[in-house]
């Protein structure tokens, strides 16, 4: 009866077991339901109905569990049961082999070096492979020739790729930032489906930005004014060639210029867009803007402190043919003594409009973008053109083809529309387009697998699935013309070497580098983080008191404002008051200023050394260590390098003595992990542990009390950071995150909070030396980096890999994702960690070309695509 019951369930097997069947029997749960798993569970079965244990259990009894007992019982055995971990405390073989969280924390620990504990014997590395390759094939049922390629919500697009699938789909500049709410995050980023969700009011706010960008994007006249949009950013600064129109501080006069060249002769229009970019607190910072059209001021405006208001100005203008200078002027009304915080003025845009006689007019912008002939005049003639240009509009932006039926549907839209008394064909057009633009299948990115898919548990997503994840991937935007073309002749996937690396080599890919890197690496925040150079630099200097006193000072004249200094000062009130000009002259040196500039070249940089490396295609350890780095005038003064000049950023090789060089003490990482005004070596030492080594601590305890509070126990001095963290580490919660933060951490104290470097620290030489919790020793941060890019270089390949299979894949890394993030770490080592091997390695792996499909029963399973495929296919 016995060998019956397995036979009947080899056959129920073949059809599609259900989900609960395939988890009880620990084969590959959430994986391709191959015929070995099959086999291994009829095994698994059979034994079970025998009384049996598990092939995996028995292998843990007598080849794993004695590894354990040698080199982890001492706390996780024979009663000891350190963090409620015992080894030996099973209750059954289906406790052991369903705890695979676990064995995943177990499988991390031990190749990051942290268990066992350094001073204790470690296994060998056959006893770790041994370990490594239970965890992996038996306690996690992993098929190693075709992986589990995990389930993907579907993911809605985020505010980056929605804006730029505007810009190449409609050719509208949609300010996305200003229109919707920021996207929530996930493991470190904003394109991860689970938690792109969408409220009430996201829905409503999609619908009316469906009707905005179709109102400002498609044309509904043959011609229209023309119009000429200038970024604030290409007026350029004529005193300082390190700034533009970009951003502006309301404390330094600036004049920034362009030319706008008049074709023919009439009325213009000038639109002026400005925003006033200030910090949440208030800055008494005023100052008067003035804009000139050759020569002569047809603007003049003051303005104050204002957190984030834009203004918009439209200003006549009468102009003969030929170059018109078109220039901002900003008068500062404030002096720099009395700044608080930083206070910008951004010019957004100007644009000209004109000549505004009707007879000048022309082709409006994008026409031929939407049209592509005039309109018939016959009434099916019409139908068929609006059939036709919908169809195809709609396959763009549902970025594969549509069914007749979805075309038809369109076409009657637009033809509602169109047939009412005083509107045009291309209002009819534009309407149905809003339809599109607030279609779920244009907001979310809906994947379909390829003829048959829905018959196994996991199946290879079809060729326009596929440029859509490499598209979005690589440029965060929808595919183009030649990704389409290739898809729709079902060659994508074997041209995907050529296609990867023609997209990597485009322009669009600026969007990985941005996108990618500012959000591993934290430095896109690198913008808004806010930062007291003061009190920075008074820190560093030993200076925090005088400093302090300073502020009370201030605070206590601008109480007393009413009262006037007296005409003929004491000569120690003269004094005083020459202490403390000299004082304000020191804490107030624009030199100093991390201002907006500064800012983004310190991001750019960072950029640029990632762009660097994945487009020249070389070794990802030059992220962590590296004889170059890329600045421009502003920032390499800021580093104390010399011989560079002008605006525009570049490649520089440093000198040998120099301690920059790679990710981790570039400008923008070291802002980005400090505090308004000190350094944060808990901060930086959390960062290189989540981010380099892929191995973060457990969350703080509640509850724990400010840094600042432990020194109140230094009585007689103001003591540095290294011995605060030293007497915070001796308290019993604290310690064993703290060992390992710590001395990552302290290692880059010689940068302050702004990304200079330094000597002292409250007026003491700052100790860098320090020893990782894995034993190695180092006396400065370039040692740091040579032995995480050497001993620690795995870590660091696989963290970057989980990272950007992250990003790739919109969800987080699970159990069964170790075996595709292994192979990938073996192609990079085999490699050199040349980038190709991580780029190429990504986007040809089980999790990236296929899905996880859902069993479904007989009754439901459709003849050809998945039900929800067909589902989605029948609306728009």
């Amino acid at each position: 009866m016995a060998l019956l019951r397995v036979h009947s369930l080899a056959v129920e097997a073949t059809r599609e077991p259900p989900s609960s069947e395939r988890e009880s029997a620990h084969s590959n749960p959430h994986g391709a339901w191959t015929w070995p798993a099959t086999l291994l569970v009829l095994i698994a079965w059979g034994a079970r109905l025998h009384g049996a244990e598990l092939p995996a259990a028995a292998h843990f009894k007598n080849e794993v569990q004695p590894i354990l007992s040698k080199y982890c019982f001492d706390c996780h055995g024979d009663g000891a049961k350190k963090g409620g971990v015992a080894f030996d405390e099973f209750k059954s073989d289906d406790d052991l082999l369903g705890k695979r969280d676990l064995w995943f924390a177990a499988l991390k620990n031990l190749r990051a070096g942290l268990m066992p504990p350094e001073k204790k014997p470690r296994p060998s590395t056959e006893e770790q492979a041994k370990l490594e390759r239970w965890i992996k094939y038996e306690a996690f049922g992993i098929n190693a020739h075709d992986p589990d390629p995990g389930r993907v919500t579907v993911r809605r697009l985020n505010r980056v790729e929605y804006h730029n699938t505007i810009r190449d789909l409609m050719g509208f500049d949609f300010k996305v930032d200003d229109e919707f709410p920021p996207d929530d995050t996930g493991y470190g980023f904003d394109n991860i489906g689970d938690v792109l969700s969408v409220s009430p009011m996201l829905l409503e706010k999609y619908m009316q930005a469906a009707e905005t960008i179709v109102e400002g994007a498609v044309p509904r006249v043959a011609k229209a004014v023309k119009e000429k949009n200038i970024p604030g950013k290409e007026f350029r600064n004529t005193a300082d060639a390190t700034n533009n129109g970009d951003r502006l501080t309301f404390y330094k006069a600036a004049t920034v210029t362009n030319v706008f060249r008049a074709e023919l002769p009439g009325d213009y229009r000038v639109v002026l867009e400005l925003e006033i970019a200030g910090q949440f607190d208030f800055d008494p910072g005023r100052c008067n803007v003035i804009f000139k059209a050759a020569d002569r001021e047809i603007f003049r405006h003051e303005f104050g402190w204002q957190s984030n208001k834009k203004f918009r100005f439209e200003l006549p203008e009468k102009w003969k043919p030929g170059e018109h200078k078109l220039a901002l002027e900003l008068e500062p009304l404030v002096p720099a003594e009395k700044k608080v915080n930083s206070l910008d003025l951004r010019l957004l845009s100007v644009k000209v409009q004109g000549p505004l006689d009707e007879r000048q007019w022309g082709r409006p912008k994008n026409f031929e973008l939407f049209f592509t002939k005039d309109v018939p005049a016959s009434t099916a003639g019409r139908r068929k053109y609006a059939r036709e240009l919908l169809a195809r509009f709609a396959t763009k932006a549902f970025r594969r083809p549509v069914d007749p039926a979805s075309g038809e549907r369109l076409a009657a839209i637009a033809e509602e529309v169109y047939r009412q008394p005083g509107k045009r064909f291309e209002d009819g057009v534009a309407q149905a387009m809003v339809a599109v633009l607030a279609s779920p299948r244009f907001l979310f990115r809906v994947e379909e697998t390829q003829s048959g898919g829905a018959t196994v548990a996991s199946a290879f997503i079809d060729e326009y699935a596929l440029a859509t994840r490499l598209s979005y991937f690589l440029w965060s935007t929808l595919p183009d013309e030649e990704l389409f073309r290739l898809a729709e002749r079902d060659q994508l996937r074997k041209n995907l070497s050529t296609q990867v690396r023609r997209m990597l080599a485009s322009a669009k890919s600026d969007a990985l580098m941005q996108n990618f890197t500012g959000q591993w690496l934290q430095v896109r925040d690198v913008d808004g983080i806010d930062i007291n150079a003061r009190a920075v630099l008074a820190r560093d200097n030993g200076e925090e008191k005088e400093l302090e006193r300073l502020r009370q000072q201030i605070r206590k004249q601008q109480e007393n404002r009413g009262t006037n200094r007296p005409a003929n000062p004491t000569p120690e009130q003269k004094a005083e008051q020459e202490r403390e000009a000299a004082v304000r002259r020191k804490f107030f040196r624009a030199t100093m200023e991390l201002d907006g500039p500064l800012r983004r070249a310190m991001r750019q940089e960072t950029e640029m050394c990632f762009a660097h490396v994945a487009r020249e295609d070389r070794s990802a350890l030059e992220l962590l260590d590296s004889d170059y780095t890329f600045l421009n005038e502003k920032l390499a003064k800021h580093y104390g390098i010399s011989n560079i000049v002008g605006t525009e950023m570049r490649r520089v090789t440093l000198p040998a003595d120099s301690a920059r060089g790679g990710l981790l003490t570039q400008g923008a990482v070291l802002v980005v992990t400090s505090n308004p005004t000190r350094t944060s070596p808990v901060k930086r030492g959390l960062f290189l542990l989540d981010n380099i080594l892929g191995a973060p601590p457990s969350p703080p305890p509640p509850d724990i009390p400010p840094l600042e509070d432990a020194e109140k126990t230094f009585k007689d001095r103001e003591p540095t950071l290294k011995e605060i963290l030293a007497l915070h580490r001796e308290k019993p919660l604290c310690h064993s995150c703290h060992n390992r933060m710590d001395p990552l951490g302290l290692a880059l104290e010689n940068f302050n909070a702004m990304g200079m470097q330094r000597e002292k620290e409250r007026g003491q030489t700052i100790e860098v030396a320090g020893k990782l919790i894995t034993g190695e020793t180092f006396n400065d941060v370039r040692a740091l980096k040579r032995i995480l890019a050497t001993g620690h270089r795995q870590d660091f390949y696989r963290c970057l890999t989980e990272k950007m299979l992250t990003y790739a894949l919109g969800r987080g890394m699970e159990y069964y994702d170790v075996e595709t993030v292994d192979q990938i770490v073996a192609r990079l080592e085999n490699a050199e960690g040349r980038f190709s091997a991580l780029l190429f390695g990504i986007v040809e792996s089980t999790p990236f070309q296929k899905r996880r499909t859902a069993p479904l029963s007989p009754a439901t399973k459709p003849a050809g695509p998945t039900a929800s495929a067909s589902v989605t296919k029948s609306k728009l």
